[in-house]
Order: C-alpha cells, then structure tokens, then sequence
C-alpha cells in the first residue's frame, strides 16, 4: 500500500464525494428487494429502506426493470411536469466508479464490483496480463475481441447470474446489435434474451410479454441511447433533452399499454452524467514524466483513473500529481478505498484488488485524465461520468404500478 503525505488517505470520507449507499439507498438494495419480492436466493444486501413503492414486488404478476443509461437523478429532478419526474419515488446512489461497465453487470447478476468483480471500462486482469474492454470484452490494444472459446466474462467475475437467482421465467430486452455479445451471454443464465430495435419495438415487445404471460415473470430491459447522445453532444445539450422528451412520451405510452396486466414497472439508471471539455482533459502524452512511472496504461475512466505505478517510482508519482494536479486530482490509495467499502460489503471478489491499482486517481469538478495507446482514438467525449460527485452518482427510482 502506497504510504506518502502526499496520498489523501482521509479523502475516502471527503464530505464532497458521494459514496455508494450499500445498506439500503443504492441500486443493489434495490436488485436484493426484487430477488426478494420473487422469492429468489438472497443477494447479501439488505432490501431498500424505503419501500418505494416496492411492496407490490411480492404479488404483481409481471416485474420489469427497464434501466436507461445515463439518466441520472439531478438531470430528471430540472424536468418539469414530465411524466417520468412524477413517478420517480426515491433518489438512489449507483455503485463505484459510477459507469456502465459496473452498474450493468450489478444488474444482471445482484452485487455490485465487490463480488462481481468489474471495475471500469477498462480493466486490468493480472492473471491475464492485459487491459481488457469489459463490456465490448475486447483486447485494449486494436481492439480485437477476446476468443470466448478461451475464456468468458463469466469466468473473470465468477458471480450467478441475476436470473439464475430467481424462481420465475424472466426475459433479456437488449438492442439488437448487442444482444448477442460475449458479455449478455456470459449473464444471461436462464433468462430468455429477446432483441429489439427502437423505443417503438421495446414497448411492442414488453406488452407483448406480459399479455402473453400467465405466470409470474420478472423483465429486465436495457436502453442507452441517452447514454450515447450525452457522451457526445453533453447531458446539457438540446439533443439530450429532445430525446429525454422522447423517452417520457415512451414511458406515457407504455403505461398505457400496461394498464390492467398486473405489472409493476420500475425505472432506474447505471449513472448521471456531468459535462466536461478538452479544456479539462488533462492528456497523459503531454506529462511524459507521469507517463513514465507507470507499468500499466491508465485504467478505469476518464473521471477515475486507476494506477498501476512501478514501485522504484512511487515517489516520483506522488510528487508529480500532488505539485501539478492538486487542484485536479485526489490522489487516493486505491487500497483504502477498497477497505472502506467503496466496492461494496463483505469478502471482496478475489482478483479485486488487482483490478483497482495502487492508485486511484479521483477528478475534481469536470476534470478528465486519458491516456491512448496505439492507434486508438482521441477521447472526444463531453459528457462524461465516473466520477464521485452528485450529478454522476445519483440515479432516480421510478415507479408505476400497472
């Protein structure tokens, strides 16, 4: 463990950060009222503390969790007199970093990282001795895919699937160009993975489904377009808030197709989002000297970065973030934050620790830090997110029952 003056141990309880609420706020406690309610294995966390709404888990026929990437819980709290402010029930924090590449596979399989074992978009498995793109689950380098005949993202994490975990029929609702990925196949389980292209043809097929179904069913559904458009054009932009306005005109009408079948339907997100600028990209080829003292290329996210630093170099690191970034970057031995249940709650995944670094390297404001191998692209994001604040770590709870 990285032991320096210049590492903020006590900023793992830094009043400005927003830590992941595991006993009973979070998106996990909310997978563990839902195993719960359908009487499925228990997930090692406790249920919501604030029902939410949730107390028709236990008897309405269908259940669906339709999770919108992106959609963070400050962005919905400035949208007036929409139809989806007004059934959001509750505001929940996501997990640790605040991104897709953890938030999605504590979805499909129940746990956050602690125990499933995902830590960034990109993250570095020792025991492969590579830097792997997790939910394209690609080689970082060219990006060629990683041959599931060898090896699974099943495999990396070792954690059941959701599916798996409850004793009802339930369906994957995907995009079609993913749903046949390594990764929803890896956490599928006994879930019915069913395609879908469009807002139109996901509330199609989810009223389908519950028409059809006679038995209890539990449908867990997937839409990242609003994901995609704030990466690009900002969560602030007119193109976000055209297609947010698209998104409740969908959830209006869904609720109308719902109607009388007995359906709970719960609405939540991955993560928030906070818009950034190339302006506030601090570039690692510009710092040849910070470069230089790490093994590993950078890891995580832009807006949470994990260091695997030489040891010889150690102080060298230390002293170049802690001179030129201090009004950047927290610099945070990842360790402590593991041992203060950032990741989650009890015995922690066995390769996590050598998934986060000695390093955690914590953006401030609407800071980012990039680092590109060969031939990768420049990071042209401005909407980003990973980070500890409150417009990336606050998701809404929304709930209607039909």
């Amino acid at each position: 463990m990285p032991d320096s003056t210049r590492v903020e141990d006590t900023a793992v309880t830094n009043p400005h950060w927003i830590m992941p609420d595991y006993y009973g706020g979070g998106i996990a406690n909310l997978m563990s009222s839902i195993a719960n309610g359908l009487g499925g294995k228990d997930t090692g966390y406790p249920g919501l503390a604030c029902s939410g709404g949730l107390d028709a888990i236990t008897d309405a026929r269908n259940i669906i969790l339709l999770v919108v990437d992106g959609l963070g819980y400050r962005y919905l709290s400035n949208q007036n007199e929409t139809v989806l402010a007004a059934h959001c029930r509750e505001r929940l924090t996501t997990v640790f970093p605040s991104t897709t590449a953890t938030a999605i596979p504590m979805f499909l399989t129940g746990v956050p990282p602690q125990q499933h074992g995902f830590t960034g978009w990109f993250t570095y498995f020792s025991e492969l001795g590579s830097v792997i793109a997790v939910l394209p689950f690609c080689h970082r380098l060219g990006y060629s895919p990683v041959d599931s005949g060898l090896l699974s993202p099943g495999e990396l994490s070792g954690a059941t699937t959701f599916f798996d975990r409850i004793p009802v029929a339930s369906s994957i609702l995907t995009p079609d160009w993913i749903s046949d990925s390594a990764f929803n196949r890896a956490f599928s389980g006994s879930g019915k993975v069913v395609p879908f292209h469009g807002l139109q043809d996901l509330g199609t097929r989810l009223c389908r489904a519950v028409g059809r179904g006679k038995r209890r069913q539990y449908l867990y559904a997937y839409w990242g377009e609003f994901d995609a458009l704030a990466h690009q054009y900002g969560v602030g932009s007119t193109q976000v808030a055209k297609h947010f306005r698209e998104l409740d005109r969908f959830f209006e009408e869904l609720l109308t197709g719902l109607r009388g079948t007995d359906t709970l339907l719960l609405v939540t997100a991955d993560h928030g989002f906070i818009d950034s600028s190339q302006a506030r990209n601090i570039s690692l080829a510009d710092h040849p000297k910070l470069a230089d003292t790490l093994m590993v290329p950078l890891c995580g996210e832009p807006r949470l970065a994990f260091c695997y630093v030489h040891p010889d170099k150690q102080g060298i690191f230390e002293d170049y973030v802690g001179e030129r970034f201090s009004q950047q970057i927290d610099l945070v031995s990842s360790s402590r934050l593991l041992e203060a249940g950032w990741y989650g709650l009890g015995a922690p995944h066995p390769g996590l620790k050598n998934r986060i670094g000695h390093y955690t390297l914590v953006m401030r404001e609407n800071y980012m830090i990039t680092g590109r191998l060969p031939g990768e692209r420049p990071n042209c994001h401005i909407g980003v997110h990973g980070g500890v604040s409150q417009d990336e770590m606050y998701v809404p709870l929304i709930v209607a029952e039909c």
